[in-house]
């Protein structure tokens, strides 16, 4: 299922609930046990200061703002209300502001990809996303929460949905792909295997 595809009201409120927790409460950090994935070049220094995904979000943006006084329990999978609200909200993510303060910021973020060009030299673009399974089995989050990389030493061995920590600079440039609207690029110095702190 790509992710442009859509469900009915329960895939709706699944996704509003998840991307609204999500961001208010900076939920987006990852967990899940990484799995074996390559480097592309020796760990980042002291040059990137580490962010987290709620950093990319304006803080007077609510994803869900136009949306609160809507009940999606009134509202049947075959209703054409339900098909409008999920094109409105599709619409108002894939358009989602940018921080602008992250505008040419050096900075070092973790995530999980989502291969978007991969050779025999290794994987040479991938989208960033804050949680497990964006872009793949659900509609994809807003665009301020997917990262557009370009790996300046492509990174081999690397699956979709392998956690790692991406390090470069910055830029509020929006893309599109078939897998989401991206808000933000980057041409990453350092992709690495993503080890959770404890």
């Amino acid at each position: 299922m790509g992710c442009r595809s859509w469900g009915g009201r329960a895939m709706a409120q699944a996704l509003g609930l998840c991307i609204g927790l999500c961001i208010a409460t900076g939920a987006c950090a990852l967990s899940d046990t990484p799995r074996d994935a390559g480097a592309s070049a020796p760990a980042a220094t002291g040059a990137f200061r580490e962010i987290k995904w709620e950093d990319l979000v304006p803080k007077d943006w609510d994803p869900l703002k136009e949306f609160k006084n809507t009940n999606l329990a009134l509202l049947k999978d075959s209703d054409p209300r339900a098909a409008e609200l999920l094109k409105r909200m599709r619409e108002t993510w894939d358009n989602a502001p940018t921080n602008n303060d992250m505008d040419g910021a050096s900075v070092r973020i973790p995530g999980y990809l989502v291969p978007l060009e991969d050779g025999k030299s290794g994987l040479k673009e991938f989208l960033l996303v804050p949680y497990f399974g964006a872009c793949i089995h659900t509609p994809p989050p807003p665009a301020n929460q997917i990262i557009h990389v370009k790996a300046d030493h492509p990174p081999k061995g690397l699956r979709s949905m392998d956690t790692v920590w991406i390090s470069g600079t910055l830029k509020a440039l929006r893309s599109d792909s078939d897998m989401g609207a991206s808000g933000y690029r980057m041409d990453a110095v350092v992709v690495e295997p993503y080890v959770d702190k404890k």
